[in-house]
């Protein structure tokens, strides 16, 4: 089918009035139109940079508005004001109270270096953040903050967006695998002696981050029809503002871009354009790095650095109170290095001898929106390459991409510390080695270790350049769940680089060990195509039950003696379907089991990465110790109320109003690909984050065809048509084909286009 490209509302004015005679109406500052199709799909399209943010801010607050305005408050330390100091939020891996939430807000966004920041990037990002504020603030004065849902109706934490909150916004998304996950242990470093509330608080991965992803790239030799294939499925949170929202943008230059993107995000950040596909997983590498201080003998808030002593800059923020109550002090640390930061009952602890700073790639990136809309332009992987590569601007994922062309590429290139190889072995202290497998550890006593200091070819000061980094680009495929850059197809590896960007030739997860199987097996069947990637996609086999369930009933069953949990668990079909029955006795048994050192026959080897370790081991005393483990997976059914042979549909579940929508997927732990971590709730579980903005992108002669689901869908308003018709497209493996063209967005529309200027 012939696509058509229709004219914005101020290009149509301009041609009306060259053809009448007429004068065209002076040109508004904010222009755009918002089309909305099936789902609540936005399609949103202004010739300016500022319209385009003034239409996404308004279409995003139609339906989510109130999760918005809260993150607003949030990060401008406004939480204890209008919740309470005692009230929790959801900051690094777990909750703190309010207080500690506002005092890292206040203490560590630089809102005056951010303001400065800006006017080093493009201008169209300039224009999309004050267009952003301007379409909220439209959308505030058009509603009535007494008007809009349930949930913010007349709040006093609704207010205005600023220019501020909106880099605020920004600059916590940019923080949120470094700073931002260890918010607790920056908020609770204190001088030995002092006494502080305890704080819980990791070192940041994926698990503990509550981030993940899946994603392929399929290039024309591996596809049906020659052209590039692209399945994108981010693992990201189910609630709250890192929540994906989909939408369409044609703007200025002949961006045509389709996807989705965060709150507080004015591009698409996941999507496509008619020549180009991409998707993000989050990577392996190391976004800061941990510099060990030792501290002068008289003095614990002072370092020494060449031999000279240095003073920590001590900064003390005031926490507003509700109800004019006295403000609340917090004083936090730093040094030439960054903050100072602690982790309780570990080796990086503040003691009287030594402290901990934290050096920060992503603090005060601003890069991250022109490296998208780089990509959002490109025409090809080469483009998208150079996007990223120029910029360093991508903050914490991996990006992997197709083109129409046949083209596949993963590109490991963040914005990472310049720590390479060589000052690593030449920085490192007594105890990096110890802790080598979580964080880069160097010598905070030598100036010559500072990463920011140190020689770079890269366009940004203090970042280890592109070329430093992990690139391919091939024609069968790359595939990334999560594991570092050193294995994304399965016949080829890649070289070893700084340890900075993650491990090398280690145990790989059960979840990237079921992506290789699966995908070699589906690519030995045949070629790619949508029907199969569908399938890939949406398999919900749990690798760690195909190497253990067969092996370990049969065990448990042998000797002529019978263990009617081991029969359970032996009818269970080693699938998180909705029908599946036996899959959460599973869980819960895995989780017990899975850490243990005795548990395989075959040890991991690093010459055999996708197939070990296996094999079940068959010590006795071990299958006696597991059948017992099996038994007290099976006490905890018991406990929940929840029946051995539950269809796990009715035991996983999303709730919407009085309905209980099904969900599949399982856990990664687990080896499984359609990823959905849950928490416990009343009569089961229910998703915390796992697979959320699904696509599948390939290509005609016209332009991209994309099938997609948002597993969460498109509003957090209960009262939304939109709030959870997806969800149930979800549990049905229902797909959406987008609509892309004129044709195909006029055909779904639903509702009137909404044509806004200011």
């Amino acid at each position: 089918m012939t696509r058509h490209w229709a004219l914005s509302t101020a290009a149509l004015a301009t041609a009306i009035a060259a053809t009448t005679g007429t004068p065209a109406m002076a040109q508004a500052k904010y222009d755009v139109s918002i089309t909305r199709t099936t789902y609540g799909i936005p399609h949103i399209q202004s010739d300016t940079w500022g319209g385009v943010g003034y239409g996404v801010a308004y279409a995003y607050a139609q339906d989510n508005v109130c999760m918005l305005a809260e993150e607003i408050a949030t990060v401008a330390g406004e939480r204890s004001v209008h919740w309470g100091p005692e009230g929790t939020v959801r900051l690094g891996r777990g909750n703190v109270d309010n207080v500690t939430s506002d005092a890292f807000f206040l203490s560590q966004i630089d809102v005056e270096a951010l303001r400065a920041g800006l006017s080093q990037q493009s201008a169209a990002l300039s224009e999309l953040g004050e267009g952003y504020a301007a379409g909220y603030n439209r959308y505030l004065k058009d509603t009535g903050i007494e008007n809009l849902p349930e949930a913010c109706a007349g709040k006093s934490w609704v207010r205005e967006m600023t220019s501020d909150d909106m880099l605020r916004l920004t600059e916590r998304s940019m923080l949120r695998a470094s700073a931002g996950a260890l918010a607790p242990g920056i908020m609770g470093a204190a001088p030995p002696g002092t006494k502080t509330a305890a704080f819980d608080v990791e070192l940041p991965t994926t698990e503990t981050l509550g981030l993940g992803s899946n994603g392929w790239a399929f290039g024309g030799d591996a596809t049906s029809d020659g052209k590039g294939l692209l399945i994108g499925n981010p693992h990201f949170p189910w609630e709250g503002p890192d929540r994906f929202w989909q939408m369409h943008i044609r703007g200025p230059d002949g961006y045509d871009v389709m996807g989705s993107g965060l709150a507080g995000t004015p591009l698409v950040t996941l999507g496509f354009n008619k020549d180009i596909a991409w998707t993000h997983t989050v990577t392996a590498a190391r976004h800061f790095a941990l510099y060990m201080l030792t501290l002068a003998e008289d003095d614990p808030t002072s370092y020494i650095v060449d031999g000279e002593k240095v003073k920590m800059e001590a900064k003390t923020v005031s926490v507003p109170m509700p109800d004019g109550a006295p403000a609340v002090e917090r004083t936090v640390y730093s040094s030439q290095f960054g903050p100072i930061v602690a982790l309780p009952g570990s080796p990086l602890s503040w003691t009287a001898r030594n402290a901990f700073a934290l050096r920060d790639a992503n603090a005060g990136n601003q890069r991250g929106m022109d490296a998208w809309l780089g990509i959002g332009n490109a025409t090809n992987v080469g483009e998208i390459e150079t996007a990223i590569s120029e910029t360093l601007g991508i903050p914490w994922v991996n990006t992997i991409a197709v083109d129409r062309d046949g083209n596949a590429l993963h590109a490991d290139i963040t914005a990472v510390p310049n720590v390479t190889k060589e000052l690593v072995a030449k920085c490192s202290t007594p105890f990096s080695a110890l802790v080598a497998s979580q964080v880069t550890l160097l010598d905070g006593t030598r100036s010559e270790c500072d990463s920011a200091t140190a020689e770079t070819t890269a366009a940004v000061p203090g970042l280890l350049p592109a070329e430093k980094q992990a690139s391919r680009t091939r024609r069968d495929y790359v595939t990334n769940s999560n594991d570092s850059y050193w294995i994304s197809n399965a016949s080829a590896r890649y070289q070893e680089l700084s340890p900075i960007l993650g491990p090398h030739s280690n145990q790989l997860s059960l979840r990237t060990r079921s992506n290789f199987q699966e995908t070699e097996a589906m690519l030995a069947a045949g070629k790619m195509d949508r029907a199969r990637a569908k399938e890939l996609t949406f398999g919900n086999k749990s690798m760690a039950a195909q190497l253990v369930v067969d092996d370990f009933v049969a065990a448990c069953n042998s000797g002529g003696r019978f263990v009617g949990n081991c029969a359970a668990l032996g009818e269970w079909d080693q699938l998180f379907e909705k029908d599946s029955r036996g899959a959460y006795l599973f869980v819960e048994f895995w989780d017990q089991i899975r850490a243990r050192k005795d548990l395989w026959s075959v040890p991991f080897d690093p010459e055999n990465p996708l197939t070990t370790p296996r094999d079940l081991t068959d010590d006795p005393k071990v299958i006696e110790e597991l059948i017992a483990a099996l038994d007290k997976a099976a006490a905890a059914h018991d406990e929940d109320a929840i029946e051995l042979d539950r269809p796990w549909g009715e035991v996983q579940f999303r709730i919407a109003g009085n309905e209980r929508i099904a969900v599949h997927g399982g856990p990664g732990r687990a080896g499984v690909l359609n990823f959905q971590r849950s928490r416990k709730v009343p009569g089961g579980l229910t998703p915390e984050h796992g697979s959320s903005y699904i696509q599948i992108v390939g290509f005609d002669e016209d332009g991209p065809v994309a099938d997609a689901i948002l597993s969460y869908s498109q509003s957090t308003n209960p009262a939304s048509p939109h709030y959870a018709d997806q969800t149930r497209n979800y549990s049905a493996k229902k797909w959406h084909r987008l609509p892309f063209s004129d044709e195909e967005i006029a055909a779904a529309k639903i509702g009137e286009t909404i044509t806004l200027s200011e």
